[in-house]
């Protein structure tokens, strides 16, 4: 039984009794006395009424007539709740087919006065990806791909997968260890250590056309990866310096794995040490394009030549 599957059973349990002992608790659930008195614990910190009686045969009785205070919200969490769901708009996040009903319901938790509140903020706010006109008019776009909901549910199970992924006109499957599941560019990728080939692999979920639990029985755990990974790491190829105005740039927007290394105290000088595949074409016109997003303040360390001759190609592209 899974821990939070046997909190909620021992709260029924406690819930159906006046009184009871850790070593009950013990015997029905079949569980260390240091396990019962931490699952104890946890209860008592989620609210429920328990009294503790001291002494060698002491136990725990339930508090009579004590009512949960019910879940109140202060104006302003609920001004933060109604920002952050309308922020998520036409940002293709799983679970929110139901948006209107999800909406319905928060506004159901609330004051008429703070309901007035949230229409106007309705009214007022707009996020990026909305329509100036309709802020309620929705994007098709605003779907995620059918299969990251599946995803998401099985990485609830085990990270151990079996993905099949559709490659030009080759559909091919792999088995991996995932790492991680991140949106970047308007696309949810998968980034996996292939179980077979021993390495990192990063797949689009659009590309996906079924996922799976691994039936490989090896198993892996993520330490023994993240080892592999660091002796397979390659050397940085890209070096610069920052100064104020491209840290400015770089907050704006950076490709999510790259983090600055700050030189002052005041976090107004840093250096960018990353690898760059130039070998892939998408990959190489991203990182010009970002180059040229941050400006003129920054300074080239060490840089590819590849990259050299795409941001030469860009200068003088403009020129023309």
């Amino acid at each position: 039984m899974k821990k939070v599957e046997r909190i909620n059973t021992i709260m029924r349990y406690i819930n159906n009794r006046s009184y009871f002992t850790i070593s009950e608790i013990m015997q029905e659930f079949n569980i260390s006395r240091s396990t019962a008195i931490r699952d104890i614990r946890e209860i008592e910190e989620m609210g429920m009424p328990l009294e503790a009686e001291v002494g060698r045969d002491g136990g725990y009785s339930v508090m009579n007539n004590f009512v949960l205070p019910s879940i109140r919200f202060t104006d302003n969490e609920v001004k933060a709740l109604f920002i952050a769901f309308m922020a998520s708009r036409n940002q293709q996040l799983p679970y929110l087919k139901s948006r209107q009903s999800l909406a319905e319901k928060l506004l159901g938790l609330i004051p008429e006065t703070q309901q007035e509140n949230l229409v106007l903020l309705n009214q007022i706010l707009l996020f990026e990806g909305t329509n100036p006109n309709n802020p309620d008019l929705l994007d098709l776009s605003d779907l995620p791909h059918p299969m990251l909901e599946k995803l998401i549910q099985i990485l609830l199970l085990d990270r151990h997968l079996l993905v099949t992924v559709k490659e030009g006109n080759l559909i091919s499957s792999y088995p991996i260890y995932l790492l991680h599941l991140y949106r970047e560019k308007n696309f949810w990728q998968i980034e996996g250590f292939d179980l077979k080939e021993e390495r990192k692999k990063i797949f689009l979920v659009d590309h996906l056309t079924n996922v799976e639990l691994s039936p490989m029985k090896k198993r892996v755990n993520k330490k023994k990866v993240l080892e592999k990974l660091r002796k397979q790491e390659e050397v940085n190829n890209l070096v610069i310096e920052l100064g104020p105005k491209a840290i400015a740039q770089f907050r704006k927007y950076h490709p999510l794995k790259f983090s600055l290394a700050y030189t002052n105290p005041y976090q107004t000088t840093a250096i960018l040490k990353t690898h760059i595949n130039v070998s892939m074409p998408e990959e190489l016109s991203d990182i010009t394009n970002w180059l040229l997003f941050l400006g003129e303040d920054i300074k080239f360390k060490i840089v590819p030549n590849e990259i050299k001759k795409c941001l030469q190609q860009r200068s003088c592209a403009y020129f023309k």
